[in-house]
């Protein structure tokens, strides 16, 4: 009987301050699914673990299809009270319009500003901003739940994905709030993954012990570079989705996770997979 992994943490804490713990992913492959300019931070600290860390990307950022209505809700950012920005790509994208446009950071100072996560809240932070607003778990309900008491007769600024949830939208509409959704970037799938995926995944030498996904966006990528799965395409392999939202999508494609980070963080991510190949080493 495999003991769970809620039993383990307690050795597992432990275990990571022995001296020989200094590598507690050795042995493990772990495949990263992020843009190919998101995945190196994950892929470091992986690796910093001693885990061998394989790069494929399931997703690709690309520019959206026009940026005339980013551009001409920033020319009016005087008339909102709220932006609430829900990615790092969300920033940057942002901050690459405001300086083509020549937007002065100062055009921000009145806002309240909302950021999703951590990631979020500190590429913020980085061009000089102050972030009213971070929830305790990063997911769009928690949003909603700390802004809809705010936001009653207030215009807000939501940058995100071309395709995205739209709990918050509809959400904060319905608090009273006049919501304009400006998409910033759009996600495809990138075809030049997919022959390297189903490679990987048919090959039980190469195959990872572990699939890292960040996002439903990932999940969803995934499923369709991976195409119908052999019957051994995903044996032995431990699916890690980031919280809720994005185990919710894997279960939906028929792909349910075995590893699911506590903290909806990167490094929640990490502590989770760490957690269960010590579960998996320990039985």
């Amino acid at each position: 009987m495999r003991a769970s992994p809620d039993s383990l943490e307690p050795r597992a804490e432990s275990f990571f301050t022995k001296p020989n713990a200094k590598y507690p992913l050795r042995s493990t492959r772990i495949l990263v699914g992020r843009a190919r300019h998101q995945a190196g931070s994950l892929s470091s600290s992986l690796r910093g673990l001693g885990a061998t860390v394989i790069e494929i990307p399931f997703i690709e950022i690309r520019k959206p299809g026009s940026y005339q209505p980013l551009d001409e809700a920033l020319r009016n950012l005087k008339t909102y009270d709220w932006l609430i920005l829900t990615s790092v790509n969300g920033v940057q994208a942002m901050w690459q319009r405001m300086s083509k446009l020549r937007i002065q950071r100062t055009s921000l100072k009145h806002l309240q500003i909302a950021a999703s996560g951590p990631a979020t809240k500190k590429a913020i932070v980085k061009h000089s901003l102050k972030v009213k607003m971070m929830p305790e778990e990063y997911v769009a309900e928690s949003v909603v739940k700390c802004l809809r008491d705010k936001v009653n007769g207030k215009r807000v600024l939501l940058v995100r994905a071309k395709v995205a949830r739209d709990v918050i939208p509809d959400e904060l509409r319905a608090a009273g709030a006049q919501v304009d959704v400006v998409e910033a970037y759009e996600t495809v799938v990138p075809e030049k993954s997919r022959q390297r995926l189903q490679s990987l995944m048919r090959n039980p030498r190469r195959r990872p012990h572990v699939v890292t996904f960040t996002s439903s966006s990932t999940a969803k990528n995934f499923a369709e570079l991976l195409g119908a799965p052999n019957a051994g395409d995903l044996q032995d392999v431990q699916l890690a989705s980031i919280g809720p939202v994005t185990g919710a999508t894997l279960r939906e494609l028929q792909l349910p996770p075995t590893i699911e980070a506590r903290e909806f963080t990167m490094g929640g991510l990490i502590r989770a997979i760490v957690l269960a190949r010590y579960a998996e080493s320990s039985t």
